[in-house]
């Protein structure tokens, strides 16, 4: 059974979203938690719950498609649901799955939902433990985990320390972690996740990576750290 898709359905014109919302409800995988034409409403649903996918219209009174999409660019996937095709080049910028051009069929609605399912066996089950794939500056980074070197965080963005560069993401260290393979990487600090392979030396509070860094381990960590020595 394929995973539940959590949507929103966001569009200033109530045809549109009831037409939407009839689409939706007619394929078991999508589970919608808001369709309307609110911003704000959708806004707030969007920092509470985890939404996969949005259904978006281009042009709305109170924020367009583009300024949502701004504002979320970095966390949710896009389905651009739009009368008017001049606005996709804009929109591709963003990370758009599909640009549906009004009036909309079921069939064309279903086949941007598999699109979507294609995308996430691609990019986000596919060689999940080999690479990690992340967005920063408008594109789209597959990096071998093998490479990493380190994991820095810096408030709402993380650095991942690689040989030849370091790039900035913005992403949090919770959900990072979440998407490596937890056998091979370990969090020691609030500021810092590591990969097991590339430690040097556990001194103290503190571990050398293969790269010569001297990190620090957190009195939160300490524990866990402990723990995983002890296994070995």
């Amino acid at each position: 059974m394929k995973k539940k898709i959590n949507c929103i359905i966001l569009d200033d014109e109530p045809f549109a979203v009831q037409l939407l919302a009839d689409y939706a409800s007619k394929v078991p995988q999508l589970n919608v938690l808001y369709a309307d034409s609110d911003v704000f409403e959708a806004i707030e649903v969007l920092n509470k719950e985890t939404v996969d996918l949005i259904f978006i219209d281009i042009q709305m009174p109170q924020l367009t498609g583009i300024e949502l999409m701004q504002m979320f660019n970095h966390k949710h996937n896009f389905i651009i649901t739009s009368a008017y095709p001049q606005y996709a080049l804009e929109a591709y910028q963003f990370h758009v799955i599909d640009f549906i051009v009004k009036p909309i069929t079921f069939n064309r609605f279903y086949q941007s939902v598999e699109k979507y399912n294609r995308w996430q066996e691609t990019f986000q089950q596919q060689d999940t433990d080999n690479f990690l794939f992340v967005k920063a500056d408008r594109k789209h980074y597959k990096i071998a985990t093998d490479n990493i070197l380190f994991i820095e965080g810096l408030k709402d963005y993380i650095r991942i320390h690689t040989p030849g560069e370091k790039i900035m993401v913005l992403e949090n260290m919770k959900d990072i972690i979440e998407q490596l393979p937890a056998n091979r990487f370990v969090r020691i600090h609030r500021s810092y996740i590591i990969p097991l392979n590339k430690i040097k030396v556990i001194e103290g509070n503190q571990v050398q990576m293969s790269d010569g860094s001297f990190l620090p381990i957190g009195e939160t960590y300490r524990k866990l750290v402990a723990e995983w020595l002890d296994k070995k």
